[in-house]
């Protein structure tokens, strides 16, 4: 097995990619970044010029081309997924696919039989996994200080993505749903313990972007799981004022609530604003709250550090393609609840469906 740090390519160069180039610098004894690859004329060097990347490409297959390179980041839009997943699988990298994992359940199949067959980790970038404050939660929950717990809720919301693909269903496989459901639905099943979800409920509704998008801007979802426990998941691409993340966790002998930025802010009032406060934070002027260490305090640069430790062996991975395709069957089951009007059971494979939102699809509002 090689030794060193992993040498790491990054496909994407705008938001989500900007994230795993400062997460990697910021723990930077494990891995490296020597190569960004991206389509958009001047987006991959001026990524590169930012982090002090040595390599740019126009066409990420050129950078699979590169035999130092071990790994490979995927922060591009979610349609595009599989075929990079596969592509970068058959020239020997280990696979980091951002969130979610894929379009259909059969693409899903498809990169984890790949990665599988070709002998590389299929890695799911789901920093809920290493938030701090998150992590701490389930610590005190695994130590049995709530006794047994019923409910867990995690909520997301701001007023919406930074990319316009989001807002593509053709791109994106869906709104507010896809995007940030897929946070919730991985939260609650790794906070419980990974038991099987046996049936999901949502409702969804486009209520503030109608003459942006079709996609839907909110959604709220309910989690069945075979140990008896209930997960909820609300999130908004409506919520103005910059971005919320909290949880709730109900056990038959304690409770604990964890508001990701809050606990981090500094409550602040300016009248001529500054420079940052929070992701998604439109002004600074008046009240504001902003926070220190926020990526740390997401767990980005944890989650990287510990993908580049799986890598070399010296960890096992805590975010799989398995837990991948086991939210986005959730994720889809959502759809089909919200469609139906009625809580959808699992397993559930829906047949002819090229996205998610197709189960959806905007349906009547009740």
């Amino acid at each position: 097995m090689p030794t060193g740090k992993v040498k790491t390519g990054i496909i994407g160069s705008q938001f989500e990619a900007d994230i795993h180039a400062a997460s990697f610098q910021m723990m930077p004894e494990e891995a490296e970044v020597v190569a960004v690859a991206s389509p958009t004329p001047g987006h991959a060097e001026e990524l590169a010029r930012r982090y002090g990347i040595p390599r740019v490409f126009h066409d990420y297959r050129e950078m699979l081309r590169e035999s130092d390179i071990e790994m490979v980041t995927i922060a591009a839009p979610n349609a595009l997924h599989r075929r990079m997943t596969c592509d970068a699988a058959r020239a020997g990298k280990h696979v980091v696919c951002e969130k979610p994992l894929a379009m259909t359940l059969d693409e899903a199949d498809e990169m984890i039989a790949v990665c599988r067959r070709q002998g590389v980790l299929l890695l799911y970038a789901e920093e809920l996994f290493f938030t701090p404050k998150y992590v701490k939660a389930k610590q005190m929950a695994d130590q049995g200080a709530f006794g047994k717990v019923h409910l867990v809720k995690q909520s997301e919301k701001h007023f919406g993505p930074h990319s316009q693909w989001f807002w593509d269903p053709e791109r994106s496989g869906g709104g507010v749903w896809m995007d940030m459901g897929c946070h919730g639905v991985a939260f609650c099943y790794w906070f419980l313990g990974r038991p099987a979800i046996e049936s999901v409920y949502c409702h969804m509704g486009t209520y503030v972007h109608r003459g942006k998008t079709v996609l839907e801007d909110e959604a709220v979802g309910i989690l069945e799981f075979a140990n008896g426990a209930v997960g909820m998941v609300e999130n908004s691409w409506a919520r103005r004022g910059g971005m919320d993340d909290r949880i709730e966790v109900y056990g038959e002998g304690g409770v604990t609530y964890g508001n990701l930025h809050m606990g981090n802010a500094l409550p602040t009032y300016s009248e001529t604003g500054y420079g940052y406060a929070v992701e998604k934070a439109p002004s600074t002027a008046g009240w504001s709250y902003p926070v220190f260490e926020e990526l740390w305090n997401y767990g980005f640069p944890q989650e990287m550090r510990h993908f580049a430790r799986c890598v070399r062996g010296k960890e096992s991975p805590q975010a799989t393609g398995e837990d991948g395709r086991a939210v986005l069957e959730a994720i889809c089951a959502g759809y089909a609840a919200a469609g139906r009007g009625s809580k959808v059971a699992l397993p559930f494979r829906p047949a002819g469906m090229s996205k998610p939102f197709d189960l959806w699809g905007g349906g009547p509002r009740r």
